[in-house]
């Protein structure tokens, strides 16, 4: 876990609070698939991959001025295109919505109401692609 740093040693290493960062999350500025939930003796606890929110907390901090969040707001907007250009499912339900990138899918099921299951990862993935998967 030498790669990983948890949620607490990030906020205490940046002196930031839980609700910057999780305004940050809100924000688009840390994607949602950055905060990796893991079951430790303690209970669940967040943890990141070390480099990466690093980089992305110095940089946030950087641009964050005195004058509220625009300067955030437009790093938001420059960090944007980045991630949307890679193809993404986007499931969302009752509970919200949740982004899966293409390379973070294994296989798509659905199941009906009579247990029957139905692998869809071939159709979801094409459609996504814009290739077909069988050929």
């Amino acid at each position: 876990m030498d790669d990983l740093i948890s949620k607490k040693e990030l906020l205490a290493r940046y002196g930031i609070s839980y609700g910057a960062l999780y305004r940050w999350k809100r924000m688009g500025l840390i994607p949602d698939d950055w905060f990796i939930k893991k079951a430790m003796p303690t209970g669940q606890e967040t943890f990141f991959h070390r480099q990466a929110i690093c980089e992305r907390v110095e940089l946030i901090l950087s641009r964050r001025d005195g004058s509220g969040t625009g300067s955030l707001e437009a790093l938001a907007r420059e960090l944007a295109p980045k991630a949307a250009a890679e193809p993404v499912l986007v499931v969302d339900s009752v509970y919200g919505e949740k982004r899966f990138r293409v390379a973070e899918l294994r296989r798509i099921t659905a199941i009906n109401a009579d247990g029957q299951t139905r692998d869809l990862t071939e159709q979801i993935l094409s459609a996504l692609t814009g290739k077909d998967e069988a050929g």
